[in-house]
């Protein structure tokens, strides 16, 4: 399984869409000098994994598990393909490869970093006034096609243009589809999941809870 990174993305500073009292980092603009990755803090109040991309709810976003966020072009061209890349909040704009189908914790080589497969993105307040569609949140859950959080392994550079390569694969069949649709309610994907042992700490509990 491979792909392509057609842009990296930083998101600046701006008022919350959605108008809480927070900056929300959500428009993130093309960057073709590209982008350094790291691994953050183990919470959700520890940043991005991108060097100067800003997190604006940290109390939902950044983190270990939540280090690189990836979209792919083929799915903003499904929305609507006036949308530039970064426009759904991504630092990697991919090409080529389905990121519902990739395996949790499955690892990947980009340039001269190393990602893993980590944790669904669930749609928020935020993302769905950014974009001004009524009822968007139900929308893109429907869909059920949402990218994938990446965690950082090891850091590095990653340029526009270097491929997405899959090293050796875990030995489960969790994809991200699957992880993102258990966590969104499906209680039978959850047991599925949660036999599985492939997400951490608290959102494996998560669905426990659920189930």
């Amino acid at each position: 399984m491979t792909g392509i990174v057609l842009t990296t993305n930083i998101g600046a500073a701006q008022p919350d869409p959605g108008g809480a009292d927070r900056v929300s980092g959500i428009d993130k603009q093309p960057v073709p000098e590209g982008i350094e990755v790291f691994a953050p803090g183990p919470d959700y109040g520890d940043g991005s994994g991108v060097l100067n991309d800003v997190v604006g709810d940290s109390l939902h976003h950044g983190g270990m598990h939540k280090a690189v966020y990836a979209f792919e072009r083929e799915e903003l061209d499904f929305w609507d393909p006036t949308y530039r890349n970064g426009y759904f909040g991504e630092n990697l704009t991919t090409s080529g490869i389905d990121l519902s189908a990739v395996l949790i914790n499955q690892r990947f080589r980009v340039g001269g970093a190393v990602l893993e497969v980590s944790v669904p993105r669930r749609p928020c307040r935020t993302f769905g006034a950014w974009l001004e569609r009524r009822g968007w949140m139900k929308t893109f859950t429907d869909h059920g096609r949402v990218g994938s959080y990446f965690r950082v392994i090891e850091p590095g550079r990653i340029l526009p243009g270097a491929e997405l390569v899959a090293l050796d694969e875990p030995d489960h069949d969790i994809t991200m589809g699957m992880a993102f649709r258990a966590k969104m309610g499906d209680k039978d994907l959850a047991r599925k999941v949660v036999a599985a042992g492939c997400l951490p700490g608290r959102y494996h509990e998560e669905l426990v809870r659920l189930i």
